[in-house]
């Protein structure tokens, strides 16, 4: 099921009041970079959850990562539960100790990114496509290292600066 820009604008108001970052995550975890998060292969799955109305779209991914350098590229491959796919490309070059700026095919601008040693945030606009239509999101990401060592990644997601659906991706070296 894809996405509307009306299922975006009613969870926009009735998540006004809702975080619009993603939390930490609790307990000892193991520090992580970007390097050590997706320099080599890997796959994932994903949700992505409109708040208001409760709309899911969950998702697969192949993601191959190469480092030359201070640059990070970062091939993803996405196939959508509806049948949709697509390949988006992050660039990440590193901007000082634990800084990086990134780039992908949607994004509006760059990403700014920071490691803070046990975790990474990601803060970036997108121009999400649905359909015919496109909708500016706005997406602040922590990544982390779960427990069984899987790359999690959580995101809040915006539009107009309100809150209006989550993120969920679970990431497993091959």
């Amino acid at each position: 099921m894809l996405l509307t820009r009306r299922a975006f604008t009613l969870g926009a108001l009735a998540t006004a009041g809702c975080a619009r970052r993603p939390a930490s995550p609790e307990g000892p975890i193991e520090p992580i970079t970007l390097e050590r998060a997706f320099v080599g292969r890997a796959v994932g799955a994903g949700v992505f959850r409109v708040n208001l109305i409760g709309t899911e779209r969950r998702f697969r991914a192949r993601l191959d990562g190469r480092l030359a350098g201070d640059r990070l590229t970062v091939v993803e491959d996405f196939f959508y539960d509806d049948g949709e796919e697509n390949r988006l490309t992050w660039v990440f070059d590193r901007d000082g100790p634990g800084r990086w700026i990134g780039q992908r095919d949607d994004t509006v601008g760059t990403a700014e990114v920071v490691e803070t040693g046990q975790e990474i945030r990601l803060s970036y606009l997108v121009d999400f496509q649905a359909g015919d239509d496109v909708t500016r999101l706005g997406f602040e990401d922590v990544i982390y290292f779960g427990r069984d060592g899987r790359v999690i990644n959580d995101a809040v997601v915006t539009r107009w600066g309100l809150p209006v659906g989550r993120v969920r991706f679970e990431i497993v070296r091959i």
